[in-house]
Protein backbone atom coordinates (compact mmCIF):
# COMPACT_ATOMS: atom_id res chain seq x y z
CA UNK A 1 0.00 0.00 0.00
CA UNK A 2 1.78 2.95 -1.09
CA UNK A 3 1.30 6.34 0.39
CA UNK A 4 1.83 8.63 -2.44
CA UNK A 5 1.18 12.28 -4.31
CA UNK A 6 -0.22 11.01 -8.01
CA UNK A 7 -0.84 13.58 -10.77
CA UNK A 8 -1.93 13.12 -13.78
CA UNK A 9 -0.40 15.59 -16.67
CA UNK A 10 -2.26 14.89 -19.60
CA UNK A 11 -1.44 13.06 -23.01
CA UNK A 12 2.35 14.79 -22.75
CA UNK A 13 5.38 12.66 -21.31
CA UNK A 14 7.22 15.14 -21.37
CA UNK A 15 4.69 17.26 -18.54
CA UNK A 16 5.00 14.41 -16.50
CA UNK A 17 8.84 13.87 -16.61
CA UNK A 18 9.30 18.07 -15.75
CA UNK A 19 6.75 17.49 -12.61
CA UNK A 20 9.03 14.30 -11.58
CA UNK A 21 12.18 16.55 -11.77
CA UNK A 22 10.15 19.30 -10.19
CA UNK A 23 10.21 16.40 -6.54
CA UNK A 24 13.11 14.42 -7.73
CA UNK A 25 15.64 15.78 -5.47
CA UNK A 26 13.24 16.78 -2.49
CA UNK A 27 14.36 15.82 1.10
CA UNK A 28 12.25 16.90 4.23
CA UNK A 29 13.08 16.80 7.62
CA UNK A 30 10.30 15.08 9.69
CA UNK A 31 9.17 16.49 13.37
CA UNK A 32 10.02 12.49 14.48
CA UNK A 33 13.61 13.23 13.49
CA UNK A 34 14.42 11.39 10.25
CA UNK A 35 14.56 12.86 6.48
CA UNK A 36 12.28 11.98 3.72
CA UNK A 37 13.23 11.62 0.53
CA UNK A 38 11.25 11.30 -3.17
CA UNK A 39 10.67 8.47 -5.37
CA UNK A 40 9.45 9.28 -8.49
CA UNK A 41 8.07 7.46 -11.47
CA UNK A 42 6.08 7.88 -14.64
CA UNK A 43 2.95 5.49 -16.08
CA UNK A 44 0.29 6.00 -18.21
CA UNK A 45 -3.60 5.29 -17.92
CA UNK A 46 -5.67 3.19 -19.76
CA UNK A 47 -6.25 6.95 -21.61
CA UNK A 48 -2.80 6.82 -22.41
CA UNK A 49 -2.43 10.00 -20.22
CA UNK A 50 0.89 10.66 -17.80
CA UNK A 51 0.94 10.45 -14.36
CA UNK A 52 3.95 11.26 -11.89
CA UNK A 53 4.02 9.37 -9.07
CA UNK A 54 6.23 10.82 -5.64
CA UNK A 55 6.11 8.36 -3.36
CA UNK A 56 8.18 9.64 0.34
CA UNK A 57 10.42 7.34 2.10
CA UNK A 58 9.98 6.93 5.67
CA UNK A 59 5.98 5.37 5.27
CA UNK A 60 4.75 2.58 6.67
CA UNK A 61 4.44 -0.16 3.48
CA UNK A 62 1.03 -1.50 5.22
CA UNK A 63 -1.10 1.21 5.25
CA UNK A 64 -1.92 3.34 8.68
CA UNK A 65 -1.81 0.53 11.38
CA UNK A 66 -1.07 2.83 14.01
CA UNK A 67 -1.84 6.92 15.15
CA UNK A 68 2.01 7.26 14.43
CA UNK A 69 1.76 6.35 11.06
CA UNK A 70 -1.19 8.57 10.41
CA UNK A 71 0.70 11.41 11.87
CA UNK A 72 4.03 11.14 9.77
CA UNK A 73 1.58 10.09 6.81
CA UNK A 74 0.01 13.55 6.88
CA UNK A 75 3.17 15.49 7.78
CA UNK A 76 4.43 14.15 4.68
CA UNK A 77 1.62 15.06 2.61
CA UNK A 78 1.36 18.46 3.68
CA UNK A 79 4.75 18.73 2.63
CA UNK A 80 4.11 17.34 -0.76
CA UNK A 81 1.34 19.69 -1.28
CA UNK A 82 3.18 22.74 -0.28
CA UNK A 83 5.98 21.10 -3.47
CA UNK A 84 2.92 20.86 -5.56
CA UNK A 85 2.05 24.76 -5.29
CA UNK A 86 5.15 25.37 -7.45
CA UNK A 87 4.81 22.26 -9.40
CA UNK A 88 4.83 22.65 -13.33
CA UNK A 89 1.37 22.31 -15.55
CA UNK A 90 -0.69 19.07 -14.41
CA UNK A 91 -4.35 18.98 -14.54
CA UNK A 92 -5.11 16.93 -11.39
CA UNK A 93 -3.67 15.58 -8.13
CA UNK A 94 -3.85 13.62 -4.86
CA UNK A 95 -2.69 12.61 -1.93
CA UNK A 96 -3.30 9.07 -0.47
CA UNK A 97 -3.44 5.59 0.11
CA UNK A 98 -3.51 3.82 -2.79
CA UNK A 99 -4.37 6.96 -5.01
CA UNK A 100 -2.52 5.96 -8.21
CA UNK A 101 -4.72 6.75 -11.27
CA UNK A 102 -7.72 6.94 -8.75
CA UNK A 103 -9.52 8.72 -11.73
CA UNK A 104 -8.84 8.98 -15.15
CA UNK A 105 -9.47 12.19 -17.07
CA UNK A 106 -13.05 10.99 -18.53
CA UNK A 107 -13.96 9.24 -14.66
CA UNK A 108 -12.82 12.84 -12.93
CA UNK A 109 -15.42 14.45 -15.59
CA UNK A 110 -18.18 12.20 -15.09
CA UNK A 111 -18.43 11.80 -11.47
CA UNK A 112 -19.29 14.04 -8.08
CA UNK A 113 -15.95 14.58 -7.23
CA UNK A 114 -16.57 17.38 -4.51
CA UNK A 115 -15.77 15.11 -1.77
CA UNK A 116 -12.32 14.05 -2.07
CA UNK A 117 -10.50 15.79 0.66
CA UNK A 118 -6.60 16.88 -1.12
CA UNK A 119 -7.83 16.56 -4.82
CA UNK A 120 -6.49 19.28 -6.73
CA UNK A 121 -7.24 20.70 -10.29
CA UNK A 122 -6.23 23.01 -12.48
CA UNK A 123 -9.27 26.02 -12.40
CA UNK A 124 -10.12 25.18 -15.82
CA UNK A 125 -10.78 21.63 -15.03
CA UNK A 126 -12.88 22.86 -12.23
CA UNK A 127 -14.73 25.26 -14.37
CA UNK A 128 -15.40 21.98 -16.63
CA UNK A 129 -16.81 20.22 -13.90
CA UNK A 130 -19.33 23.02 -12.85
CA UNK A 131 -18.12 22.73 -9.31
CA UNK A 132 -15.20 25.46 -9.39
CA UNK A 133 -17.25 27.02 -6.53
CA UNK A 134 -17.37 24.26 -3.98
CA UNK A 135 -13.42 24.24 -4.13
CA UNK A 136 -10.70 26.83 -2.43
CA UNK A 137 -7.51 28.33 -4.08
CA UNK A 138 -4.60 26.32 -3.80
CA UNK A 139 -1.96 28.03 -5.57
CA UNK A 140 -2.56 30.49 -9.44
CA UNK A 141 -4.22 28.02 -11.60
CA UNK A 142 -5.36 25.76 -9.38
CA UNK A 143 -8.12 24.96 -6.44
CA UNK A 144 -8.60 22.09 -4.27
CA UNK A 145 -10.84 20.75 -1.96
CA UNK A 146 -8.38 21.28 1.65
CA UNK A 147 -6.20 18.07 2.51
CA UNK A 148 -7.90 16.31 5.43
CA UNK A 149 -4.87 13.88 6.47
CA UNK A 150 -4.49 10.69 6.67
CA UNK A 151 -6.91 8.21 9.24
CA UNK A 152 -5.90 5.89 12.04
CA UNK A 153 -9.08 3.43 12.24
CA UNK A 154 -8.08 0.80 15.02
CA UNK A 155 -10.79 -1.91 13.86
CA UNK A 156 -9.21 -2.07 10.50
CA UNK A 157 -5.63 -2.10 11.60
CA UNK A 158 -6.33 -4.32 14.79
CA UNK A 159 -7.14 -7.89 14.32
CA UNK A 160 -7.65 -8.16 17.88
CA UNK A 161 -10.57 -5.31 18.30
CA UNK A 162 -12.03 -6.98 15.32
CA UNK A 163 -12.46 -10.27 17.07
CA UNK A 164 -13.99 -7.94 19.65
CA UNK A 165 -16.16 -6.74 17.87
CA UNK A 166 -17.69 -9.35 16.37
CA UNK A 167 -17.89 -11.22 19.38
CA UNK A 168 -19.99 -8.27 20.86
CA UNK A 169 -22.19 -8.20 17.42
CA UNK A 170 -22.65 -12.16 18.00
CA UNK A 171 -23.85 -11.83 21.59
Amino acid sequence: MDFSLSVECGAQKNAAEQLASHFADSVWALSNGRESSCRVDLFQDIEDNWWCRVCPSQTSEIGVNAPEAAYLMTELGILLYQRLRTAPAFRYGLVGIEVDEFRTYSELLEEEIVAIPGLVVASPIGRELGQADKFQNFSPGYIWQPYAGEVYKPLIASRDLKEKLNELLVA
